[in-house]
């Protein structure tokens, strides 16, 4: 369900002597285009919800900051990887981990030209002893609210703009309609420690009600053409095939094509 999709490109690694050394690699990630594989079973995704599944998690706009300083460090480590032996591995994630946040202030404050509206929506859980298990993404995506811990297990951006960076344009509404009703979905992820257990389908759907609320009628979702498992995911959302990107683009930018998908709100229920 990984969709790094307004992602800012990672940035060149700091000069060091340590990369200069044949026996380390440098730290330069690849980005993931494609769902992650799961690290546990479905059953073990659910073990680690314990009762509830999906419904376990508390779905959302984000609250505090800290919440979305935990949204953006699950991001990056759903979207990036890194070689075992990298060299500054964590220093990189840390300095990817900045600029989005900034970024994604900068696009939710109305400060970046074309979005018009942003909103990060998370799935959230408060911390438990089920959770121990999966140490990585409990230390890297756990934020403080009302004096209690909460992890973020699941993450996506709603922007009401005409366009987003480097990726394919909408195409509704209309010329003779109001373009500001079109947004797109993006940035959706999910922990690998507990996809398939319908997080994915929880975000999008919350992203959907909240496109209603601010009035949008054409909803856009990019997703990369070898991502299978998000293609379902937002065809069993009411999405549908409007255009993908061109073959010379992809390998412009460095990645596998991406398929444009659209959604038509006013046909949506309310």
């Amino acid at each position: 369900m990984a969709s790094a999709s307004r992602l800012l490109p990672p940035a060149p690694p700091p000069s060091s002597p340590l990369h200069r050394s044949p026996i380390n690699r440098v730290a330069v990630p690849r980005l993931r285009c494609r769902a992650s594989a799961a690290a546990t079973s479905a059953t073990g995704g659910a073990a680690l919800l314990e009762r509830g599944g999906a419904a376990a998690v508390a779905v959302r706009e984000f609250v505090t900051l800290g919440e979305l300083r935990a949204a953006v460090n699950l991001r990056i480590r759903t979207f990036y990887e890194y070689a075992v032996e990298s060299c500054g591995a964590e220093d990189h994630k840390t300095a990817l981990a900045d600029r989005e946040y900034q970024a994604l202030q900068d696009r939710i404050s109305g400060k970046m030209i074309n979005f018009q509206r942003v909103s990060c929506i998370n799935g959230t859980v408060p911390l438990s002893p089920s959770l121990m298990s999966a140490e990585d993404l409990c230390s890297k995506c756990k934020f403080v609210e009302d004096g209690a811990e909460r992890i973020v297990v699941g993450s996506l951006d709603l922007n009401q703009c005409l366009w987003l960076p480097d990726e394919l344009t909408g195409q509704r509404p209309g010329v003779n309609e109001d373009y500001h009703t079109r947004a797109y979905i993006s940035n959706v992820c999910v922990a690998k420690e507990l996809q398939r257990n319908g997080l994915g389908y929880a975000l999008v759907d919350k992203s959907k009600k909240l496109a209603h609320e601010w009035g949008i009628t054409d909803l856009y979702v990019h997703v990369a053409i070898n991502n299978v498992a998000g293609q379902k995911l937002y065809q069993k959302s009411g999405f549908v095939y409007e255009s993908e990107e061109p073959a010379w683009k992809a390998r412009f930018l460095g990645r596998p094509r991406r398929l444009l998908l659209w959604l038509d709100m006013k046909k949506e229920p309310l």
